[in-house]
This record gives C-alpha cells, structure tokens and sequence, in this order.
C-alpha cells in the first residue's frame, strides 16, 4: 500500500522540481525527501525520478502518480478532520430513548441544549418503557435510555448499567374541581378511601404503587376505570367520575385539583441508564443537561424531588425546558414505538373493574 506522506512529499518534488524546494516546503532535509521517495520507488516498483550529479528529474509515471493521489490524499484529510469531530463530540450520533412523559417533559429540553452546545450532531430518540428499553442499552443499540422507578414498586437495574438518578416526581391526588377536598393543601388518604379511583392498567408500577398506599391506610381502592394514557385519566377526573394518584409529570394542566397526600410522600423516580463502558462523547454533555433539567424540576416540586448527583460533566448551556420536540432540524430525529402498550405511553386502554 502506498504511503501518504510519501505521496504529498511526491507532490512537492513535483511542484518544485527539487528535493531541496520541497524539504523545505514540508519541513525536511533534501536527505530526507530523497529517503522517502527511493521507498516510494520500491512500493511502486519503477523509478520515479531519472537522477544526475545535479538534479533528479521527475519521469512521466511521477508526475501521472502525484496528479492521481490529490483526490486520495483530499479524502483521506476530509476523514482525519471527521474522525477528529467525532472524537472531539463535535460531530457524531447520540441515540437516547424515553418513556411518554419524559419525553414530554425533559427531553426535548434537554435533545436543544446538546443541538445548540453541538450543532452538527445527529440526534435520535425513541420511545419506551424500562421494560422495553434496557436491552437495547445493553447491546449498545441505545446510548441512554430514561426510565422510572416506583419507590412503591421498586426494581433492580442491570449491574452491567450505570444508574444516574435525574429527578424524584411527588406522586400527588388528583381530584375534581368541585370535590369536597378539593381546596385542602393535603388530604389523608383514608379520607378517599369510599372515593372511586382511576388509575392505570392492573400491570402497571403505578397501578400497584396505590394499592400498596391504600393498604397503609386500611383501605383497597375500589378502581372504577384504568387507562395509561395519564390525559385521559386527568379528563375523567375533571368529569368527577374519580379521583387519581399521578406522578409529577404527569399533572399536566387542566380543571382538577391536585393536592399533596398526608404524611409519607411517595415518589416515582427518574434514573438514566447507560452502559458504563460508554465512551460516546456526546453521551457526557447529554447527561450533564439531563441533571440540569432534573434540578429545575425539583426547584417546582420541592426539596425531595432533587436526585442523586453524579460526578459531574460539562456544563456549558442552560437547559431551556419544552413540551414538544424541537421542530426544524434534519438531524433531530423522533421515533416512537410500542407508544400505546404501557404505563407511561401516550395511548392507553380504558376498563372497568
């Protein structure tokens, strides 16, 4: 295989018409030049140069051979310069994925700060839920992925996986502008206790998170409708056939009341996933904004909310939060799978019980 350095020194003795000229253009001696091009001779395996006393002329293959190379050697430097963006993170792909909420509520914040801190890098997102996502983080198909965990309901994580923890949600009581309670700052959760609850399907981590609070306070819910689509839990509720428990990010707005829960204060906890071996360096600056979108949101919910704070990464931007994903950009790219089949997912299926 021919050498490049060689070639672009081949170049210069042709530019020039001199080992001498083009020792200098490059920064060598005219010994060193002559080195480079009897090893170039050998891998080509013809001269190159009809040598004298006083100078070595270059012969016709030479000059065909240093013509040739310019678009070799302009590749080859347009892929060091792109191998150095990538490296560098200033070019390069992330690929993140989130359940509904999250992507919602954090992420398209978070999907602009790392656009406007790396403007040439490829985005893309997918949606979720844990259970469908954490096998794709730990065949590298994703390099994050966003999840929740119940305190009520609480999971174990792949040890092959780093946990960052972004933001714990208050779990609080949705109720029906008109409810009786519905002006109290908290209510104890027996006082619903005779209420008709809504809430999500029977195999879900919120489902099963209020039926283990209820039973703290002496009651099993009485579960007149199920959805995971939370918008469609936050109408019923504003209907007055119900009352709910929703996570933060789920609240939402609309004519409901939402109220704090008396005593023990439940949460939901959103954790990053990555693998720990990782070494995607958009991933870090990724990661940095997902812990500032985090602390903003505990800024809203209160002290409890802030999550555990990894080492630190970069921070060079502040997080701008949104509520739909940015729009206008061929490189930021949203997908969405398997949205309607969990807990979290935009659709959800409605029963009674």
């Amino acid at each position: 295989m021919l050498n490049p350095i060689h070639l672009r020194t081949l170049q210069e003795c042709v530019r020039t018409g001199s080992f001498a000229e083009a020792g200098r253009a490059l920064g060598y001696t005219a010994s060193a030049v002559s080195q480079q091009m009897a090893l170039l001779e050998r891998a080509v395996g013809a001269p190159l140069f009809e040598r004298s006393a006083r100078s070595a002329r270059c012969t016709a293959l030479a000059s065909r051979l240093s013509e040739r190379s310019r678009d070799a050697l302009g590749a080859l430097q347009s892929l060091e310069r792109e191998v150095r963006a990538m490296v560098s993170g200033e070019e390069g792909s992330l690929r993140l994925a989130g359940f509904a909420t999250a992507n919602a509520r954090i992420l398209p914040g978070v999907l602009a700060a790392v656009i406007e801190q790396r403007p040439h890098a490829e985005l893309q997102l997918d949606e979720g839920e844990p259970d469908e996502v954490v096998d794709s983080v730990l065949d590298g198909v994703l390099d994050a992925a966003v999840v929740f965990e119940y305190d009520l309901d609480p999971r174990q994580w792949p040890t092959d996986l780093r946990v960052d923890e972004v933001v714990c949600e208050p779990l609080r009581l949705v109720l029906p502008g008109t409810h009786r309670l519905a002006g109290a700052g908290e209510v104890p959760l027996q006082e619903l206790a005779d209420e008709p609850w809504i809430c999500t399907r029977r195999d879900t981590a919120g489902s099963r998170s209020l039926i283990r609070l209820a039973a703290t306070s002496g009651f099993v819910p009485r579960i007149t409708f199920r959805s995971n689509d939370y918008s469609v839990i936050r109408d019923l509720v504003a209907r007055g056939m119900g009352v709910a428990m929703l996570p933060g990010l789920a609240l939402g707005s609309g004519s409901v009341r939402v109220t704090r829960i008396a005593g023990r204060q439940p949460q939901r906890r959103v954790r990053t996933l990555y693998r720990k071996e990782n070494t995607n360096p958009l991933l870090p600056i990724a990661l940095d904004c997902l812990q500032r979108a985090g602390s903003e949101l505990a800024v809203l919910w209160g002290p409890a909310a802030a999550g555990h704070q990894p080492e630190p990464h970069r921070r060079d931007q502040p997080v701008e939060m949104q509520t739909s994903p940015p729009v206008g950009r061929a490189d930021l790219r949203w997908h969405g799978t398997n949205a309607g089949s969990s807990e979290d997912g935009p659709l959800g299926r409605t029963e009674r019980s």
